[in-house]
């Protein structure tokens, strides 16, 4: 188990070096830009030509992201070109906000996809057909659609739930909760589709195995068949979707962001993106990268214990 944890701990390790390289490469490519969007248009090049060299621009692009790197691994992740703020504190503070909508979202999505999918693959009959509609509405319906529909709805008419805006948990945990209500429901419903969807098809394939029949014969309750044995089988598959709708959460975090106003990544991202803030674009693809390979990790340590034959890979 271990050199299958430290296996997966190099492949991320040279992930995430990868992505990092690639994105300043990337960026590199409009440093002319950026300097001027500093200085403004007025910007002589002699004055631009000045900046770059003041700011390290001007020297080699592998020179300069191997000292970004080096800054980086000691924790110095520079500060913003606009705002002087450092990065860590601005990515920091905004991405606490998205955790804070995507990761309550994930765990409803978890829980009530498990109990969907067991009871539609162990019960049958109407909820089983009730598990599958559901799963269709998700798939089908757009989650902007849906948080459009829930802002008429309980913003609106009811005026139960703020339309827009987001209170910290520190400041109120009433507020805080009733501000990030509707962009949650609207960021579980196509996760539970998928992941109800691949539990409940999991769990008939376990429940029909040999072993649980076996288990009847033995007179074991179908409640600890189901529980105890079928769901653990099937749990690898599910924690693998989990992973994915997880990256899906924070991928459509950045439109209900904008969409309900909330101060988190998405809005700070895209700011950063048109102004070429290089430290906070590097700062917030780090900690994208680190966060997405970190559950990567966790879920691949998961399957590794639920299922030995996965360490052999």
């Amino acid at each position: 188990m271990i050199s299958y944890v430290l296996r997966r701990l190099g492949t991320s390790l040279v992930l995430t070096v990868l992505v990092s390289m690639i994105t300043f490469f990337l960026l590199s490519t409009s440093f002319d830009g950026i300097v001027r969007s500093i200085l403004g248009t007025a910007a002589t090049p002699a004055t631009v030509a000045a900046k770059k060299a003041e700011m390290g621009m001007d020297r080699p692009v592998m020179v300069q992201y191997f000292d970004w790197l080096f800054h980086t691994v000691q924790g110095d992740f520079g500060v913003s070109y606009f705002t002087s703020q450092p990065v860590g504190t601005a990515v920091a503070d905004h991405f606490t906000v998205t955790l804070s909508v995507v990761v309550v979202a994930l765990f409803i999505t978890a829980a009530v996809s498990v109990v969907l999918g067991v009871l539609a693959a162990s019960r049958g009959g109407a909820i089983d057909r009730f598990a599958q509609i559901a799963s269709l509405f998700g798939y089908i319906v757009p989650n902007l659609l849906i948080a459009i529909g829930l802002v008429v709805v309980f913003a609106v008419k009811l005026d139960w739930l703020p339309a827009t805006g987001y209170t910290p948990f520190a400041e109120s945990p009433g507020r805080w909760l009733a501000s990030i209500t509707i962009p949650v429901i609207a960021l579980m419903m196509g996760g539970i589709a998928n992941l109800s969807a691949q539990i409940r098809g999991a769990m008939i394939g376990e429940l029909r195995k040999d072993y649980v029949r076996t288990l009847r014969t033995r007179g074991i309750s179908t409640r600890s068949i189901v529980l105890r044995h079928a769901l653990r089988n099937a749990a690898g598959p599910a924690f693998t979707v989990l992973s994915l709708e997880f990256i899906a959460m924070l991928g459509g975090a950045l439109i209900i962001e904008n969409v309900f106003a909330l101060p988190g990544i998405g809005s700070f991202s895209f700011n950063a993106a048109l102004q070429g803030d290089v430290p906070i674009i590097m700062g917030m693809s780090l900690f994208g990268v680190l966060f997405v390979v970190g559950i990567n990790l966790i879920v691949d340590i998961i399957n590794g214990w639920l299922n030995p034959k996965a360490r052999q890979q």
